[in-house]
């Protein structure tokens, strides 16, 4: 994610939307983030779709070692044999 610039990238409300159409180019040309204000206070944020991408797929992926951890906390972990065992189960239930 780029750092934001206080003088481009923080608009108000009513100066997005006269600009609407300009301000979804230069996110999408630029890969930047808009802040957008109402009444002085931060009020939503506008990134583009393959930023949005980006940040979903980092959450699901340390949202997937945070369980992984936890897993391993609990003392839930399957040995190497039983892992294989079960890729085994999976494969066979997938080729039927």
């Amino acid at each position: 994610m780029k750092n934001i610039l206080v003088s481009n990238d923080i608009i108000p409300v009513g100066q997005f939307k006269s600009g609407l159409a300009k301000y979804l180019k230069e996110i999408q040309e630029k890969g930047n983030s808009l802040i957008i204000t109402q009444n002085g206070k931060p009020a939503g944020v506008l990134i583009s779709p393959s930023e949005f991408d980006e940040l979903r797929q980092t959450k699901l992926f340390i949202d997937s070692i945070s369980r992984g951890l936890s897993d391993s906390e609990k003392r839930d972990v399957l040995s190497t044999s039983q892992l294989r065992s079960e890729l085994k189960k999976s494969r066979v239930r997938k080729v039927r």
